[in-house]
C-alpha cells in the first residue's frame, strides 16, 4: 500500500459509512495520501408526481435524507479539516456506479473504501445497490469497510 497516493471513499448514507469515512482519513494519514469523498445521490425515478398520499410523500422524504447525509458528511469532513487535513468532497447525483467510477478515472484513484453492509430496502431503491458492479468493474484496489453491528435492545 506504500504506493497509495489517492484514496477515494464512497459516502452513500452517512450514518452508515461513518466508519468507511474514518478509515480513508486514517489510511490517508498514514500514507500520506490524498483523500476523495464522493457522496453518491441514485435518481432511480422522476420524482415529480410520487405522493403516497397524507402519509407518505416520497420526494420529502428523499430530499430530507440527501440534506441529512449532507450535513452528517460535512460535519465529519468539518472536523478533519479544522486539524488540517485537506479533503476533497463531491456530491455525485445519478447512477452510483458510473459516478464513482467517473470519480476512480477522474482522480486517478489509487484506493476505494467503500462500506460492505447492505443498507435498508429504502436505501437500496433510493440509493442504488452497485457494490458488486462496482467491484467487477473497478481498475483500481478495493477496501470493504464493515458496519459494527447496532446494540441489542
Amino acid at each position: 500500500m506504500d504506493d497509495t497516493k489517492r484514496i477515494l471513499v464512497v459516502s452513500r448514507m452517512t450514518q452508515y459509512c461513518e466508519k468507511a469515512i474514518k478509515s480513508g482519513i486514517s489510511l490517508a494519514k498514514k500514507y500520506d495520501a490524498e483523500l476523495y469523498v464522493v457522496h453518491t445521490i441514485n435518481t432511480p425515478f422522476s420524482l415529480a408526481g410520487w405522493n403516497f398520499g397524507v402519509l407518505f410523500d416520497v420526494e420529502a422524504e428523499y430530499t430530507k435524507m440527501i440534506q441529512k447525509s449532507r450535513i452528517d458528511l460535512d460535519r465529519i469532513i468539518d472536523e478533519e479539516k479544522e486539524q488540517g487535513m485537506s479533503v476533497q468532497v463531491s456530491v455525485a447525483q445519478g447512477e452510483p456506479t458510473a459516478e464513482i467510477l467517473k470519480a476512480v478515472k477522474d482522480h486517478s484513484i489509487d484506493l476505494l473504501i467503500m462500506l460492505a453492509h447492505e443498507e435498508g430496502r429504502l436505501e437500496h431503491f433510493l440509493f442504488g445497490r452497485s457494490n458488486e458492479a462496482i467491484i467487477r468493474e473497478m481498475p483500481c484496489s478495493i477496501l470493504m469497510v464493515k458496519k459494527e453491528p447496532e446494540p441489542a435492545s
